[in-house]
């Protein structure tokens, strides 16, 4: 594998920096923007109006992106929409600091989500096209350690604000994302257009040769090229559609692996983690902290992740994942239904190692890899919109079903572990091992012919 193999798709991972950060700094900033903004409510209700619009703003974005993302995706290039991806960042950023109105607050959050959805579709689909197939996952995978590295950096800088500033500290946790943003956006500059696209939808073949010459050395790059133009003699009839019987299996592939990453709870856990502490009888700022430790804990367990994802197998490290969501999930509610505080920390730690390991490895990976490459972009939209919508839906609806008076944590936490044994199921009678094996030959098993 080449130096530029990697210096790319690092370069391309960092759209996960991104998004992690971006999605997550409004853990430290939620509570606070609902007290200042406690008159606006929805179905004359507070807590309903700052879950879905203060706070799912940004999912609702995301949600567009991943059904929209494919367009760009496809039509312009990995290149192009990864580029436009770091512009949506940094408008988003500096717009939500400077606004004083929920709703302009909410559409410039809006902005970013849609630069979220989109680069869960453009960045793993670029490091996927370029990677070599034994070191697939974890090339592409090092999308979800940036994703976690953003995710404990917007920890980390909630903590500090919190503690340093006092006056609009809000401001400060969100806007700060504006110069990672505008970094990123630069660097992404240098990075080629996926020679597969090159090749596949401009029929430029010798800048697909010029790219892959530079990733491979010239026997295997020449095989590329040859894998990629004998995929393309079997082109589909004009009118092939994604929705069709002969794509029944990826469709059903990458439906599962997104319903059942959010029914986890993960995204409800990383959004709510500073109240879900409050709420297990911790104080303010030990439930800010501990949120800190979740992020340290994530990172560590996901570096785990992207070591073992080419080694063990997807199908292995979705065993130890669900067995571990299983454990981890009951515990947590059984510690709230008998008021267990540090055992509910000690839980939560060990449900993010499981998240970590599992799920938070493989799926960007998975819904990557199983459609074939002229569909690629729209597959991954589908699979993407699954997770996204489910992502909006449930943290929007968790300030109103923690409360006691509704369901409370302790059944919240007992029904993600129900469906938790669900996705075990699904691994142990459904999900196949993509490990080691080339787009096109993965191609050849998944599509009914």
């Amino acid at each position: 594998m080449k130096s530029k193999t990697i210096v790319w798709s690092i370069t391309t991972a960092l759209a996960g920096f991104l998004f992690g950060f971006d999605t997550i700094v409004i853990n430290g900033a939620e509570q606070d923007l609902q007290k200042l903004w406690s008159m606006y409510t929805l179905f004359g209700s507070n807590d309903a109006f700052h879950g879905s619009v203060v706070v799912a703003s940004a999912l609702w974005g995301t949600v567009a992106g991943a059904m929209l993302g494919g367009i760009p995706n496809d039509k312009l290039g990995r290149k192009k929409t990864l580029i436009l991806i770091g512009i949506l960042y940094t408008i988003s950023a500096l717009g939500s600091t400077l606004v004083s109105d929920p709703w302009l607050f909410a559409s410039f959050r809006f902005l970013g989500g849609l630069g979220v959805g989109a680069s869960t579709i453009a960045a793993p689909a670029f490091i996927a096209e370029i990677a070599p197939a034994k070191k697939r996952g974890s090339l592409t995978a090092l999308y979800q350690l940036n994703i976690v590295l953003g995710i404990l950096a917007a920890f980390v800088s909630n903590y500090l604000v919190a503690a340093y500033i006092s006056q609009d500290a809000w401001r400060w946790m969100i806007g700060i994302e504006a110069l990672p943003a505008l970094i990123y956006t630069l660097l992404v500059l240098s990075v080629p257009e996926s020679p597969r696209w090159l090749l596949i939808r401009k029929g430029a073949l010798e800048e697909a040769k010029k790219v892959f010459a530079v990733l491979y050395p010239d026997e295997e790059a020449a095989a590329q090229i040859i894998a990629v133009q004998n995929q393309m003699k079997e082109r589909p009839p004009v009118n092939d559609r994604l929705f069709s019987k002969k794509y029944k299996v990826p469709l059903m592939l990458a439906f599962a692996i997104s319903f059942f990453n959010q029914f986890s709870g993960i995204n409800a856990l990383l959004y709510y983690a500073r109240r879900i502490f409050e709420a297990a009888g911790l104080a303010a700022d030990a439930g800010l902290l501990s949120s800190v430790g979740l992020g340290i804990a994530n990172f560590i367990f996901t570096l785990l992740g992207v070591a073992l994802i080419d080694r063990l197998g997807r199908r292995t490290l979705m065993y130890i994942g669900s067995i571990g969501y299983i454990i981890t999930l009951t515990t947590t509610s059984l510690a709230f239904t008998y008021g267990w505080p540090g055992i509910v920390s000690v839980a939560l730690f060990l449900f993010i190692g499981a998240h970590a390991i599992g799920q938070g490895a493989i799926i960007w990976v998975f819904i990557s890899e199983i459609f074939p490459n002229h569909i690629r972009s729209y597959g991954q939209a589908f699979g993407t919109s699954v997770h996204w919508v489910l992502a909006a839906v449930i943290p929007a609806m968790m300030p109103f079903l923690m409360n006691p008076k509704v369901l409370g944590p302790a059944p919240v936490f007992a029904i993600f572990a129900a469906f938790m044994v669900l996705q075990l199921l699904f691994v142990i009678f459904y999900m196949p091992e993509t490990k080691g094996v080339s787009l096109e030959e993965l191609q050849k098993k998944m599509i009914r012919q």
